[in-house]
C-alpha cells in the first residue's frame, strides 16, 4: 500500500499539556516512515497547527481536521492520538473525528468519557466485580461532609480531581484536619471530586494493547516510588524506581493480567492503555484506567515495549495496522 496520511495528535486544554507535547514528540519521532506520512499536529486553547517532516506548515480544519496551507488542503487517513486529558482522552475529540470518519488509536467517544471520568468507571467497574477502593463523592458547591467521609473511607485516604491525569490534582491526606484544605486545591483542576481509602500494597502498572487480532498484556511494571504515592515527581522526574518485568509471585501476575484482559474487552478498549494495580492481600485493586498513557521517553509503555524485546517503531505499526484493519 502506499503511504497513509497519519496525524500524530498532541497539547490539549489541561495541565497535563506539557507532557502530552513530551508524548507526541516520542511517537513522531519514532513512527516508520516507509509506512507513513507523518504529521505533527498541537491542539491548544488559541490555535490548531501542524508541521511535517520538511518544516512546512498547517492550519488544521476544526470542521473537517484536514490540513490547510497556503497551497494545498490535506486529508488524513489515521490518527494517534497522544492528548493526556480533554479533548483527546475523554472523547471530545473522539466524537469529532467518529462523526468524519477518520480512523484514531485511541478508544471511542462513549468509552473516552466513561473512563476519563473515574467515578462513573469504577461504577461500572464494579457492577463487573472488579476490586477497588472504597469511594466518595463530592461536586463542586456541595455540603463537605468530612464525618461521612471519614466512616466511609477512613483516613489516609486519597483526594482526586474526578476527571485529570498525571497525578494532577491528587493529594494524601492522613488525618481529618488536611482533609478540607486537600478538597478545595482538587477543586483546582476539576468540579468533582472523589475520595479513596488509601490501599497499602505493592502498586503495579500494566500495559494491554490490542494487535495482530488478540489483546495483549504487556511485561507488567513494578512502581517503587521515593513519595508518598505515585505523583508528577514519580512518574516524569525520576522519583520512583520502575521494575520491568515485576518480581512479583507468578499467581499475582497471572490474576492480574486476568483482570486487564477482562476490563480491556468489557469497556470496549482501544488501542494501548495502561491500568494501575495495588496487591491487598495478594488480590489486584484497580487503582485507575489510562487510555491515553504517556508515551514519553521516561514513560512506563516504552519500557514495557522494551521488556517484550520488540522495537517501540514496530509496536506503533503494528497499533496502527490493527485500527485500519478494523475500519
Amino acid at each position: 500500500m502506499g503511504k497513509k496520511k497519519l496525524g500524530v495528535v498532541c497539547g490539549g486544554f489541561t495541565s497535563e499539556y506539557e507532557i502530552s507535547l513530551l508524548s507526541g514528540k516520542t511517537v513522531f519521532n519514532t513512527l516508520d516512515r516507509s509506512l507513513w506520512e507523518v504529521f505533527l499536529i498541537t491542539i491548544n486553547q488559541n490555535t490548531w497547527s501542524a508541521i511535517d517532516d520538511q518544516k512546512n506548515h498547517y492550519t488544521v480544519s476544526k470542521g473537517d481536521f484536514s490540513l490547510q496551507s497556503e497551497t494545498n488542503t490535506l486529508d488524513l487517513d489515521l490518527i494517534f492520538n497522544v492528548i493526556h486529558g480533554a479533548p483527546g482522552e475523554n472523547g471530545q475529540l473522539a466524537a469529532l473525528w467518529e462523526l468524519l470518519n477518520i480512523p484514531f488509536s485511541s478508544c471511542d467517544s462513549y468509552t473516552s468519557g466513561l473512563t476519563y471520568n473515574k467515578r462513573d468507571c469504577l461504577s461500572v467497574l464494579r457492577e463487573l466485580n472488579v476490586p477497588t477502593a472504597k469511594h466518595y463523592s463530592i461536586d463542586h458547591g456541595q455540603n463537605i461532609d468530612t464525618e461521612a467521609i471519614e466512616r466511609r473511607v477512613g483516613f489516609p485516604c486519597f483526594v482526586k480531581a474526578n476527571r485529570a491525569g498525571s497525578s494532577f490534582g491528587v493529594f494524601k491526606v492522613k488525618e481529618k484536619s488536611q482533609l478540607t484544605p486537600s478538597i478545595q486545591k482538587a477543586f483546582k483542576e476539576d468540579s468533582q471530586i472523589i475520595i479513596e481509602s488509601a490501599l497499602e500494597g505493592r502498586e503495579v502498572s500494566v500495559g494491554v494493547a490490542a494487535y495482530e487480532g488478540e489483546i495483549h498484556v504487556l511485561p507488567i511494571t513494578e512502581i517503587i516510588t521515593e513519595n508518598e504515592f505515585f505523583d508528577y515527581a514519580a512518574k516524569y522526574e525520576g522519583k520512583s524506581e520502575e521494575i520491568t518485568p515485576a518480581n512479583i509471585p507468578i499467581e499475582w501476575k497471572e490474576k492480574t493480567e486476568k483482570w486487564s484482559k477482562e476490563i480491556y474487552r468489557k469497556l470496549g478498549l482501544k488501542g494501548v492503555v495502561r491500568s494501575e494495580f495495588i496487591f491487598v492481600d495478594g488480590e489486584p485493586h484497580l487503582l485507575e484506567i489510562n487510555t491515553v498513557p504517556g508515551i514519553t521517553t521516561n514513560s512506563i509503555i516504552p519500557q514495557q515495549v522494551a521488556a517484550m524485546g520488540m522495537d517501540l517503531s514496530r509496536f506503533f505499526n503494528l497499533l496502527l495496522l490493527e485500527i485500519l484493519d478494523k475500519k
